[in-house]
């Protein structure tokens, strides 16, 4: 069975969790919290950040190439990514903008909000690891926060940087909708839908998700704010009809 190394919350593990689950391709989770996973992911075949996908071909180390692998296993009618290459490579730009932009900003800028709310991070953050890796973050937590803060650069005034490229990428997507399009790239939900909605997911917190996160009804009341503006914007509705209409139901 393949396996898939994780950190449960990340959305760039929900973007690989939610490939596979689209097609019911068969295989199994192992979620490891921050730091932990570097090594994890090294023992699996990677290299110091998750997804890792463990095929017998071997192991896939970045989001974009799991998806890429799983589409040329899905049947044509249901691939998320178009033969037809021009298409093909509008895709593939909306996915990159989206893996380089929206992905890195919004997950810091959610670590940013979140960090100062400890009990509520652990108790969503730690879904599924190993009990030993539940008790190390929590008890090394005034370590971690340091260390992590210094991985991600967080430093003073960076949230309203972050802020401002989340919101600009969202009022992308929005442009590209207003002409009426039902999808991103074509008639029917591909990978740029997906890398979308998947990486708009940390300041979405979507109910929908491949593992439980805290909803505005828990969130530092600044938090939920930003959650629910998120939401509330023509483009993070869209996300959340798609997480709504694609994410649960397999399409074979």
């Amino acid at each position: 069975m393949l396996r898939l190394v994780t950190i449960p919350i990340s959305h760039y593990c929900e973007k690989a969790r939610w490939a596979l689950e689209r097609i019911a391709m068969p295989y199994r989770e192992e979620r490891h919290v921050q730091g932990v996973h570097r090594v994890a992911a090294r023992r699996a075949g990677g290299g110091s950040t998750v997804p890792v996908l463990v095929t017998p071909e071997g192991a896939i180390g970045e989001s974009r190439e799991i998806l890429t692998w799983v589409d040329a296993r899905t049947p044509p009618e249901h691939r998320l990514f178009p033969e037809e290459l021009e298409a093909r490579r509008e895709v593939e730009r909306l996915c990159r903008r989206f893996d380089e932009e929206l992905g890195p900003r919004g997950r810091r800028l959610m670590y940013v909000h979140m960090l100062a709310q400890r009990e509520l991070v652990l108790r969503f953050n730690n879904t599924g690891v190993p009990a030993w890796e539940n008790r190390a973050i929590r008890y090394g937590w005034p370590v971690i926060v340091p260390l992590l803060s210094r991985a991600l650069d967080i430093r003073p005034g960076v949230e309203v940087e972050d802020e401002a490229v989340v919101w600009r990428e969202l009022d992308y997507v929005a442009e590209l909708l207003a002409d009426g399009r039902p999808y991103l790239c074509g008639e029917r939900f591909g990978a740029a839908d997906l890398t979308f909605a998947a990486l708009s997911a940390a300041v979405l917190v979507p109910p929908i998700y491949g593992t439980p996160l805290p909803q505005p009804d828990v969130l530092a009341p600044q938090t939920a704010a930003l959650v629910e503006r998120v939401r509330e914007h023509p483009a993070g509705r869209y996300a959340l009809a798609l997480f709504a209409e694609h994410r649960r139901q397999p399409v074979l």
